[in-house]
């Protein structure tokens, strides 16, 4: 037994780093609980990434018994249709929830791709539109949370750009602590070739302008100041899942600055939230040692779930917490990935510094979203790694029947085929928004446990028509916008083992990637009728329980989650610092009670 802390945190990932980091500096006395281990102690990922036989975002990190973690290699696709799956996941829906995570100290926080985006102010109503939640609080509540979370994290953009061409609100005097991270060749080749053009898709009003606009970015960037910020971004194009610069953002970084009061415990599996009297929780039950064989307690003032949303989720359930709505676990989100892939007409200079440094954003708002899910366009600067994996194939396919008669291809004419072929690889990536469905869900079932008897996530998960309807636009879009550019479209959408994601709509063959953007399964509301946690993250059912992160999401949007998610741990450690100075929360929380 341990404590009594005054909080006890789990989960040292992106936002359970962040509020206990908060926390810590006013100092409270805090403990967090990482299932997974340091990854420091054995051995170097780096080392781990390079002599990987399967380069997936899990590969640089060690997992372990007690706290596996799902992989996209637990997923395959098969030659009729359907999909098979393994691994720590149990899939029960008619289609795959197809993101990973990492249960390591610092989480999927490790492997992220480093892009910061905030969400639009319409992100933030999307119920208006006929499809999804409204949010409980608007952009201007969590502004000044960007712009904390950008200082804590390092953002690189170009604010003029985000104000102008995305249409994001900012204070006159604010500027992102880094500039733009620098377009890549293949950016700057889009933009000439699409600024200032339009493009109808199918059933629109109107056509929408096209504006290439750099991306925002958790990396280190060129500093305003003469402030020293780390390591610069120097394009190793490894960024997912690894960077060797450390010029990306991880956890990591944030833990390095943790006050003393805050206590770090790895190989803790949390199993179970106690809850006493009048529904306040008192602490966790949790697993450490070899295998998760010894069971410990340890009690605190106030408790926060910080984990990966199905993670957060499945412990609420374990523990019959807060779910007096019946929707914990449910509302599962992620954003669904249309990927399309083709040769332009010149060599454009692919595989070189991040995965994507700008976008086309003019499909993320707007009426369109009533008929159709709303997407952001990445340009993707690895060519075809993310469709059809690194360039090596496209070397085997060569030397099998790469010469116009068929025949194999080898010496100089191989090595100059090769280089014109992926040379021109460029790939443009759909994020859709994906709205709030209570019956794509988490559940747990007792005939599902994991290697130390713990039970594991069992998912149903499924596209709805609206996102289907805005995958087929986005596959219009793009055949436009290859028209647009002259380029070869190469995509294909064959149903096989690369294809777990596949699926048939309105007689078209069509098929997802996932982003690792999941969402939902412990949403924010105004009503504890039908919502899990109040617009704090604090559990209506609870009133010294927080479950934070993108679990808590009500719309997922278009934009990457992690910076929007900063931005809610910040907001909410606020609020749980007034509440562990007042030491007063009522046993039922009613409405919102705004500062």
């Amino acid at each position: 037994m341990s404590g009594p802390w005054d909080v006890i945190v789990v989960g040292a990932g992106f936002a359970g780093s962040l509020v206990a980091k908060q926390l810590g500096d006013q100092g409270w006395s805090v403990l967090v609980l990482e299932a997974g281990a340091r990854q420091e102690q054995h051995g170097d990922p780096l080392e781990r990434f390079r002599s990987a036989t399967f380069k997936t975002p899990n590969s640089p990190y060690l997992s372990t018994d007690s706290a596996p973690s799902p992989d996209v290699t637990d997923l395959t696709g098969s030659a009729g249709g359907g999909y098979r799956a393994g691994g720590y996941l149990v899939q029960r829906g008619p289609l795959p929830y197809a993101s990973g995570y990492l249960r390591a100290n610092g989480g999927t926080g490790l492997a992220w791709t480093g892009l910061a985006p905030r969400m639009h102010p319409e992100d933030f109503r999307a119920g208006d539109f006929g499809h999804g939640r409204n949010w409980p609080i608007g952009y201007q509540d969590l502004e000044p949370y960007y712009r904390a979370a950008e200082a804590e994290i390092g953002v690189a953009a170009d604010l003029d750009e985000q104000r102008q061409a995305v249409g994001l609100p900012f204070p006159e005097d604010y500027r992102f602590p880094m500039r733009a991270i620098p377009r890549s060749y293949l950016d700057a080749t889009l933009a000439k070739a699409l600024d200032g053009r339009y493009v109808r898709e199918p059933g629109a009003a109107a056509p929408t302008r096209l504006q290439v606009v750099t991306t925002p970015h958790a990396r280190n960037g060129r500093p305003r100041t003469a402030a020293a910020v780390g390591p610069l971004c120097a394009g190793h194009a490894s960024c997912v899942p690894i960077c060797p610069s450390g010029a990306k953002y991880t956890p990591l970084r944030t833990q390095a600055g943790w006050a003393a009061s805050v206590t770090l415990r790895t190989r803790a599996v949390v199993t179970r939230v106690l809850v006493g009297d009048g529904g306040r929780v008192t602490g966790v039950e949790y697993r450490s040692g070899e295998a998760g064989a010894t069971t410990r307690t340890a009690h605190a003032r106030l408790v926060v779930l910080a984990a990966h949303a199905i993670e957060n989720a499945k412990l609420l359930l374990v523990s019959g917490a807060a779910n007096r709505s019946d929707q914990v676990g449910r509302n599962l989100m992620d954003h669904p990935v249309l990927l399309t892939w083709g040769l332009m007409p010149h060599r454009i200079g692919p595989y070189r510094g991040p995965g994507s440094t700008s976008g086309l954003e003019g499909f993320r708002f707007g009426p369109a979203r009533t008929r159709r899910a709303p997407f952001r366009i990445e340009i993707g600067n690895w060519g075809w790694t993310w469709a059809l994996g690194p360039p090596e194939a496209r070397v085997a396919e060569l030397l099998r029947s790469g010469g116009p008669d068929g025949r194999g291809l080898f010496g100089a004419e191989l090595r100059r085929t090769l280089g014109d072929r992926v040379g021109r690889e460029f790939a443009l990536q759909f994020e859709l928004e994906q709205d709030a469905d209570p019956s794509n869900r988490v559940t747990i079932d007792p005939d599902f446990l994991d290697a130390t008897s713990v039970p594991r996530p069992v998912l149903h998960y499924d596209l709805s028509d609206h996102v289907k309807r805005g995958i087929a636009a986005a596959k219009a879009v793009s055949d436009r916008i290859f028209t647009l550019l002259g380029a070869e479209d190469h995509t294909r959408f064959d149903p096989g083992a690369a294809w777990p994601g596949h699926f048939e709509w309105e007689g078209q063959s069509y098929a997802y990637r996932a982003a690792g953007h999941g969402a939902g399964t412990h949403i924010m509301g105004a009503s504890p009728a039908d919502s899990v946690v109040d617009h704090w993250q604090r559990c209506w059912d609870h009133p010294n329980l927080y479950a934070v992160g993108c679990g808590s999401l009500p719309t997922v949007a278009t934009s990457n989650p992690s910076l929007t998610m900063a931005a809610l741990a910040l907001r909410s450690a606020d609020r749980i610092h007034r509440d562990l100075l007042t030491d007063h929360r009522p046993a039922t929380l009613r409405g919102a009670d705004r500062p």
